[in-house]
Formats: structure tokens, C-alpha cells, sequence
């Protein structure tokens, strides 16, 4: 298991390591510079070359590349063009923001995507399993924005029982313990559900078509042949085969939601890494843009390292292929 781990972390590494490369140099040559905001008549072309200077920016492409791989190998980001600040801080008020929505959504998703796609394979043709279909094929169809926006009528301009916006209250600072706490989980009751419910409507139509699969096996109909109970069926024996092909799923599903957050969070106004990424595209923030991209890409292999790592867990045989044993 160490060696399969450890050879899938230096691929993910080298991948990382492509990606951010190309990212840098398409920023560089698309349209746009970032000085363009400073070019104002109370500005001079005198300052604003000189501000292009302290920035590097005046400097050919490919030096200001290894000077910025030089600086992100030894864990430099760099400064913001925009806020002027480091980017390493400004990643560590916002990525905990992202992990927040991002979990909670993906808990949503997996509980809400394998309990409907079991309980649909258990009760397969029946009025609940059609009724299920129909729901989740119109909930995977609705665009995220729509959804988003529709809610936000409905509980929060509407029914006025949900916050619209932000991740906690305004007078949150004088709140502490248990108030802060349903504070921020009412604030996180619609992104989630935008992010996270409403893109479990695939996950359960995969899991209800594997499940079927699994549950016309032979060893299916012997255990329910000796007495077991059907929900031991399902659990023990059924389920572990079933989610093998539901992880690779489960592993796309991360940079899924990540990719979702991106809308979610600048319609809730959400502090995360999506708003500041889309603000860095739009001012033509280097080093954030830069940044953000290797926390996504880290990420994004992450998940599929987990489902690589949960193949190996459901099926042994999977790793032993791997390690050439």
C-alpha cells in the first residue's frame, strides 16, 4: 500500500507541477494587464512603470516564470497585485471558508446519493423508484445559478427563515458557543443544498444502477436464500460490491464541487477561494489566480488519489494489479 501510494503522489506532484505551468502562461498571454486599473489622469505613466517594475511585470515572460517557480518551489506565492498583501495569507482566511462548504456539501452528497440510489435499487419499479427518477433527473438538470437564486426567494425574500447571504451574521461577533454555531449553520443550510443535495441526483442514479447489477449476483440470492435480513443483504453484501465502480464518482465528484463552489459562493457572497479567484481573473491577479489554481489542482488530485485508495480498500486484487504482485 506504501509504494502504490507514494508512486500515485509523485505522478500527482509532476501533474501539478504541468498544470500550473501552462495556467502561468496562459494568464500571461491572454488580453489584459494588470496595471490597467491604476491608468488614471491623477496617475502618472511615470509611477505606474515603476509600480510594473517592483512587480516584475517588465521582464520577459519566461524570467518571470523561473522567478516565480522559484519562489513557489520554497513555498513563496507572492504578493497580491491587487491587495498587496501576501498571497499565503490571504489563502489562509479563505481556504478554511471553501473546506467549510465544500465538506458539508460533500456530505450531503455522498449520504443523500447512496441512500436514495439503494433504497431505488431495493424497491426497483416500483412508485418510488419512478418517483425518485423523475425528481433527480429534473434536480440534475437545473442549472446551479437558477437554483440557487430560486431558493433564495423562496426561504429567505419569501419565508424569511434562512439567510441570503455571507457565511455568519453581522453581529456575529458578539455571539460565542452554541449561537455561533446555528449561526453559521443556518447561513450554510441553502450553499450546501445548491452544492451538494441537488448533485446527488447522479450519484444516486449510479448507485441504483450498480446496486441492480449486484443484487442479480448469484451470492446475493444465496444469502437471501439462507434467511438473512434483507437490509443485511443490502449492507454487507450487496453494498461493498455495488460502490466499487460509485468511487471513481465519488473521486470526479470533488473537483465537481469545487467547480460549483465557484458560482455558489459569489451568489451567496460566500468568503471563499471562489469569489477571490473569480476577483483575481477579472483584475488580472497573477500570484492569487496562480495560487488558487494549485490549492484546486491539489485538491482535485486529492479526490482521486481517495478513490484510487478506496479501490485498493473495496478490492485488494486492484492494488496487488498496481504493485505487479
Amino acid at each position: 500500500m506504501a509504494a502504490f501510494l507514494l508512486r500515485r503522489i509523485l505522478q500527482s506532484l509532476v501533474l501539478v507541477w504541468i498544470v500550473l505551468t501552462i495556467t502561468f502562461f496562459l494568464l500571461h498571454l491572454a488580453p489584459g494587464d494588470p496595471m490597467a486599473r491604476y491608468e488614471h489622469p491623477d496617475i502618472s505613466p511615470e509611477t505606474v512603470m515603476k509600480m510594473r517594475g517592483q512587480l516584475g511585470l517588465d521582464r520577459p515572460v519566461i524570467e518571470q516564470y523561473f522567478i516565480w517557480a522559484a519562489g513557489f518551489a520554497r513555498g513563496d506565492f507572492g504578493v497580491s497585485f491587487r491587495y498587496n498583501r501576501p498571497v499565503g495569507e490571504i489563502l489562509a482566511e479563505t481556504i478554511p471558508n471553501t473546506l467549510r462548504l465544500t465538506v458539508a456539501s460533500m456530505a450531503l452528497y455522498v449520504l443523500f446519493g447512496l441512500a436514495l440510489g439503494m433504497m431505488s435499487a431495493a424497491r426497483r419499479y416500483s412508485a418510488f423508484d419512478r418517483l425518485n427518477t423523475i425528481v433527480a433527473l429534473f434536480v440534475y438538470s437545473i442549472p446551479s445559478f437558477w437554483l440557487a437564486l430560486m431558493l433564495i426567494m423562496l426561504f429567505s425574500l419569501k419565508l424569511g427563515i434562512l439567510p441570503s447571504s455571507h457565511m455568519q451574521s453581522l453581529d456575529s461577533a458578539s455571539m460565542s458557543g452554541i449561537p455561533l454555531f446555528l449561526d453559521r449553520a443556518r447561513h450554510l443550510v441553502l450553499p450546501a443544498f445548491v452544492l451538494g443535495v441537488a448533485s446527488a441526483a447522479g450519484l444516486a442514479r449510479y448507485m441504483r444502477g450498480s446496486m441492480i447489477d449486484v443484487l442479480r449476483e448469484d451470492y446475493i440470492r444465496t444469502a437471501r436464500a439462507k434467511g438473512l435480513p434483507e437490509r443485511s443483504v443490502l449492507l454487507k453484501h450487496a453494498f461493498r460490491n455495488a460502490a466499487i465502480p460509485v468511487v471513481t464518482i465519488l473521486g470526479m465528484s470533488l473537483p465537481f464541487l469545487l467547480g460549483g463552489a465557484v458560482i455558489v459562493e459569489k451568489i451567496f457572497s460566500w468568503p471563499g477561494m471562489g469569489g477571490l479567484m473569480v476577483e483575481a481573473i477579472y483584475t488580472r491577479d497573477y500570484p492569487v489566480v496562480l495560487a488558487v489554481n494549485f490549492v484546486v489542482a491539489v485538491m482535485v488530485i486529492l479526490g482521486n488519489l481517495l478513490a484510487d485508495t478506496g479501490y485498493a480498500v473495496l478490492d485488494p486484487r486492484i492494488m496487488s494489479k498496481e504493485t505487479g504482485r
